[in-house]
Order: structure tokens, then sequence, then C-alpha cells
């Protein structure tokens, strides 16, 4: 193989390596974000519950404070029964003892709701604080593997750069102009394979004496398209030939 076109093959990998390691640094803010959003979901979740589930309690201590008082009025009525003179008096007491005794039914029933609730009230706060703490443990350990994922990936930049410079030193001049103004011009994507008689990029049909040329891998050819230059992968397979379309009716 030509040894510039060896090396700008080399080259255009490393380039192409260099963006999707880029483009992964770049990435690596929003899936911080993401982290963010998950911990504060799992706190909201966790804060909603005891929000709940203080409500609830207060909601309780409500009922039972007024439970307390109608109690209080119930001794105080019954204690005045005593002290009644008339029948008329007596009979609107009673009916006052009654009304109290009912709403104490009504309060203490309440209050068993209450007790109920609460139950699953402080069940499902434990397990949302519960999930809160694990969600914590976990986005703090994904936060230190994207930590170490940059830095590996900034050493690998470097290493990559490095690289780069020592390489382009070793390709004539005039080869790697070429290369980097195709380059400018396609996006970074100057160098690519031909293969069973197509530009892979373009996937123009290359004309047979140019696609010979290019299996010889002697020279430095450009697709007449794209314009990119291109090489063949000895060790790549060539791909099936496609199917022919199947004959309609029966052979005679």
């Amino acid at each position: 193989m030509l040894p510039d076109l060896e090396r700008l093959i080399r080259l255009q990998r490393l380039d192409d390596a260099t963006v999707e390691t880029r483009r992964a640094v770049a990435a690596i803010p929003a899936r911080m974000t993401a982290l963010e959003a998950r911990l504060q979901a799992s706190r909201t979740r966790a804060e909603d519950a005891r929000r709940r589930q203080e409500e609830a309690r207060k909601s309780r201590r409500e009922v039972e404070k007024r439970l307390g008082e109608i109690q209080g009025r119930l001794t105080r009525f019954k204690d005045q029964l005593m002290a009644v003179k008339t029948n008329k008096e007596y009979t609107a007491m009673q009916h006052e003892i009654a009304t109290a005794e009912g709403e104490v039914a009504r309060l203490e029933d309440t209050i068993l709701e209450h007790m109920l609730e609460a139950d699953e009230l402080d069940a499902a706060a434990d397990a949302a604080e519960r999930a809160d703490r694990e969600e914590s443990a976990a986005v703090e350990r994904e936060r230190a593997e994207l930590d170490e994922e940059r830095a590996a990936m900034e050493r690998r930049l470097e290493g990559a750069s490095d690289e780069r410079a020592k390489l382009t030193g070793s390709i004539g001049a005039a080869s790697l102009r070429l290369f980097e103004s195709i380059a400018v011009q396609r996006r970074g994507l100057a160098v690519v394979e031909a293969r069973n008689g197509h530009c892979t990029v373009c996937n123009v049909r290359l004309r047979p004496q140019v696609f010979n040329q290019i299996l010889l891998n002697t020279e430095l050819i450009r697709c007449e398209s794209c314009l990119r230059l291109l090489y063949h992968d000895p060790d790549r397979p060539a791909d099936p030939p496609a199917e022919a379309p199947a004959a309609n009716g029966r052979a005679g």
C-alpha cells in the first residue's frame, strides 16, 4: 500500500475516534443534569410522602381535639342532668346528651379511619425515604463513574492529539494538504472505503478501471462524485451479490 495512503487511513480513523470522543465528552453535562433530575424527583417523592403523612397526623390531631371538646361537653351535660327541675329541661338535656354521644361515636370512627390510614402512610413514607437513600447512593456512584469516564476521555483526547501530531509529521506535505482540504469541505470525512465498485459514502458506482486502480492501493484516487479519497480494505470480505428477483410464472 502507498505509505501516504496507509497513513491517511490511520489519520482518518484517528480523527473519527476523536470526534466521537469529543461528542461523548460534550454529552456528559446533560447526563449529569439527568442524574440531578432523577435525584430531585426521588427527593420530591419522599417529601410528598412525608407531607401526606404529616397532613394526616394534623387532621387526626384536630379530630382528637374536637373529640376531647365534645367529651368534655358530654360530661357537663351528664352532670347537669342531675340538677334539672322539670321534665322539659330533662328531655332537652337528654337530647343534648344523645347528640353529643352521636358526635363522639362519629369522631371515634373518624379517628379509627385515620389510624388505619396512618399505617399505610407511615409505610409509604418509610419506603419513599428508603428509595430516596438508595437513589441518592446510586446517583453518587454514577456521578463518580461519569467523572472517571470524562477524565479517561480527556486523557484519550490528549493522547490522540500527540499521536496525530506524530502521524501528520510522517505524511507528505501534498498528501496532507489534500486530506485537510477535503476534510474541511466534507465535514471531516476525507478518506473512505470503496467496496463492490461503489464509494461507500455517496454510493456512486465507480468506473471499472478506476475501481481496479483503487484495489491496488498504490495511489491517491478521489471519488468522481463526492471527491473523497478512496481505498480498498483487503481484509474486508466482499458483500454477497444481491439476489435476482424471482421470475413470474412457472418455467416451461
